[in-house]
């Protein structure tokens, strides 16, 4: 039995890291100011809105601690390192966001029945330099977002909120021209509905890892047509995958050849498809034809 261990290279540069620190406390300054100005003007707008930019505060972090998690070295007791925690605070996070998006909505609700004056020009003025801070940190992640998986999610989440900043400047020029205030509810209500859709797969994927399903990364049938298309190989059976981590998935395998005299050969091309699969960790075990192993309950 071989326990192969491909390392993807998940190694920070100084510079991203810094990068990330420079867009958390921007975003974290803004959220602050945000919720201030909202508070002030009572606008559920720009209190919903500094919500949904700091979830991506949290989405930031997020790919930090990843990054710090993959660093750390296993012990005896944790043999993979503190990787699975990265799952286990995304679900956190999923949670929380949850019950954000609850409490936006009642008040968005309550407010469209008991309209308030708000001020157009400073919901507008506000979600501009939020145009400016997202932008911002959209473009210092955009050179990396390729290089992880965190980082790219990071990018998205960001270029997003951007978007979101726009409606709320819409809002509050509309107001300013228009004293239509529920227009302040609705893009609440917006916005709300953009964090859930956005929650929603974060609270699939992280609750189904957490669980150790399948990463959605990877594609089983592929995965098992590269298996069984493999030469050498007269069957397979007890195949398990799942993530280590938000960016590491593992598996297990059990093969059948015809030939042990070609084990090393059949190992070093089932180790390449489930590289190409997205699994960077693989521990395959080869049995000769004759004398398989006898549970077969999850075998194919």
């Amino acid at each position: 039995m071989e326990h192969h261990h491909h390392h993807e290279s998940h190694a920070v540069t100084d510079s991203l890291y810094k990068i990330f620190i420079v867009c958390i406390a921007l975003n974290l300054l803004f959220v602050f100011i945000e919720a201030i100005v909202g508070f002030v003007y009572n606008s559920l707008g720009l209190l919903s809105d500094a919500g949904h930019n700091l979830s991506d505060v949290f989405s930031l972090m997020l790919a930090l601690i990843a990054f710090r998690l993959a660093r750390h070295p296993a012990s005896l007791h944790f043999t993979y390192g503190y990787k699975k925690a990265t799952i286990l605070i995304s679900l956190l996070n999923a949670v929380i966001l949850l019950v954000a998006v609850g409490a936006i909505v009642i008040e968005s609700v309550y407010r469209l029945r008991n309209a308030t004056d708000v001020s157009g020009e400073a919901i507008g003025w506000t979600a501009g330099a939020g145009i400016v801070i997202n932008g911002l940190t959209t473009w210092l992640l955009m050179k990396d977002r390729k290089a992880d998986l965190n980082v790219n999610g990071a990018f998205l989440h960001m270029l997003m909120d951007t978007l979101v900043s726009v409606g709320v400047v819409v809002s509050g020029v509309i107001i300013s021209f228009t004293d239509w205030v529920w227009i302040d509810s609705a893009v609440s209500l917006v916005i709300a509905v953009i964090i859930l859709v956005s929650t929603y797969r974060l609270l699939k994927e992280s609750l189904f890892l957490s669980l150790d399903a399948v990463p959605e990364g990877v594609d089983m049938e592929k995965l098992k047509h590269d298996i069984s298309e493999t030469s050498g190989v007269a069957g397979w059976h007890h195949l398990h995958v799942w993530a280590i981590s938000t960016t590491e998935n593992a598996a297990t395998l059990h093969v059948v050849l015809g030939d042990l005299s070609a084990m090393e050969r059949v190992k070093t091309e089932l180790k390449e498809a489930f590289r190409k699969n997205g699994v960077s960790h693989c521990t395959i075990e080869c049995e000769q034809a004759g004398n398989v192993c006898k549970e077969m309950e999850c075998c194919p």
